[in-house]
């Protein structure tokens, strides 16, 4: 059985390739891409509606779909889940990173408590299993950095003092979110495989 990723974000599926390596195809690769509503309540609601909609699609393949995003707590713990469309709905990752660091500089906050989440779906013959992950850290209120997407060059993980868009993508890894929740999957896949 293949597994094929349910994501369309370029950054995403490098991540994603790298832990896996090139076992990993995306939809896009297969498919004609469409659009996914995402209109669950939760990041695992939103994951499993991905991998989902392309399971239907691809019966016949193991599914993995992440929705993952940051949190901060002193702001009510926006952007959450609509990390991805904090700036609107066809925002870019700097549209999302610089309103979440400008909605920092609104509230005087320079530096604060944050947390990224990932939650990872994967829809199989034998159904549908999800994983979490988490990291932990700081906000600030500038980017520094051009490593990693998304909100990285903003995010300070706990223990280090560069943000994760200052450090090298193995360090990254090694903590991140995405790697946690991943590690999890993986011992569901060798099971089923």
């Amino acid at each position: 059985m293949r597994i094929v990723l349910a994501s369309s974000n370029q950054g995403k599926i490098k991540e994603i390739k790298k832990y896996f390596g090139e076992d990993v195809v995306a939809f896009s690769d297969l498919i004609e891409p469409f659009e996914i509503i995402e209109d669950g309540n939760s990041f695992k609601e939103n994951a499993i509606i991905k991998a989902k909609a392309i399971q239907e699609k691809l019966p016949n393949d193991i599914i993995i779909a992440d929705d993952s995003g940051i949190s901060v707590p002193v702001l009510g713990g926006i952007p959450g889940i609509y990390s991805a469309r904090f700036a609107g709905s066809n925002a870019s990752d700097k549209d999302n990173l610089f309103k979440l660091i400008n909605t920092l500089k609104e509230n005087n906050i320079s530096k604060t408590l944050a947390y990224y989440t990932s939650a990872i779906a994967l829809a199989t013959p034998y159904g549908i299993f999800t994983t979490h992950g988490f990291m932990y850290g700081d906000v600030i209120d500038e980017a520094r950095g051009d490593k990693g997407f998304g909100y990285d060059p903003m995010f300070i993980p706990q223990g280090f003092n560069k943000t994760l868009g200052e450090l090298d993508f193995d360090v990254k890894k090694e903590i991140s979110h995405r790697t946690k929740a991943l590690n999890l999957a993986k011992h569901i896949l060798e099971v089923i495989k």
